[in-house]
């Protein structure tokens, strides 16, 4: 089965479809039609990127489902998204108000377009959406820093003893992005992925925090796993606390100037 199929009367022969692809499945002759290779069907990684690019809707791929349409009026401005990444907080007081299904599943779906190695999109979730669950998982955190001995976690679960959260500061959900270790790139692409999660609930007026604590955990007390139901072969590669926030930032604190070497 072809994997392209190219529209000879739309096709203007200027070669981007040819030009995008980053495994060269396709190739392109100055004047001619594109054309798939021959190893085409292993080399294509399926991201669309030859779809999505040509400007006259001549080419379609089997692999691809057609492509979404772009709105040029909901571009953001270089400005705007510049003070939108500015004013991101890490959100560690929550109100007691749980966040409906619909609104935490809109910000994951926002969340899957971020970029993944080779177009695996391997990242897969779990949302702890029951607010006691939340807190059961907190108790594991606790117990596994006892457990440890680690001098410099004990204030954590010491805080918990005293009925305060430091562990998932009270937040009613928990979002947790794991995949299969045997993927070299898994860490990367589920911290990509939080990481347009982050950004997805703040526009939508959530906010979040890393949950580093709970990876940690996780590595190392099997029952935090277990109670998420992740599949034996996965891990935790990024976790974030999620609610509504209980205060909201009005100023936005300097950072130190980027360290930059030019080669």
């Amino acid at each position: 089965m072809s994997l392209i199929r190219v529209d000879e009367k739309k096709c203007r022969r200027d070669g981007i479809c040819a030009a995008v692809c980053p495994a060269e499945a396709i190739a392109w002759e100055a004047e001619g039609f594109p054309a798939e290779k021959v190893d085409a069907e292993r080399r294509c990684i399926s991201c669309g990127h030859c779809v999505a690019a040509c400007p006259a809707e001549a080419l379609s791929h089997s692999r691809i489902a057609g492509c979404l349409p772009f709105d040029a009026e909901k571009k953001i401005g270089a400005e705007a998204l510049e003070q939108f990444l500015k004013m991101r907080r890490s959100i560690r007081e929550f109100k007691p108000v749980p966040v409906p299904r619909e609104e935490l599943a809109h910000a994951i779906d926002t969340a899957r377009w971020a970029p993944s190695a080779v177009n695996l999109q391997p990242v897969r979730w779990v949302v702890v959406e029951n607010p006691e669950k939340t807190r059961k998982l907190a108790e594991l955190m606790a117990e596994w820093i006892k457990a440890a001995r680690s001098s410099y976690l004990q204030r954590f679960a010491d805080a918990w003893d005293e009925g305060r959260d430091l562990l998932l500061r009270n937040a009613p959900h928990v979002i947790v992005a794991h995949a299969s270790p045997a993927n070299t790139w898994s860490p990367v692409d589920c911290a990509l992925a939080v990481s347009y999660l982050e950004l997805a609930a703040q526009a939508n007026g959530l906010g979040t925090c890393w949950a580093g604590l709970l990876v940690r955990a996780a590595e190392h007390d099997g029952r935090i796993a277990k109670f998420l139901g992740l599949p034996p072969a996965n891990r935790i590669f990024g976790a974030v606390m999620i609610g509504y926030p209980r205060f909201h930032y009005q100023r936005i604190p300097k950072k130190n100037p980027a360290a930059i070497e030019w080669l």
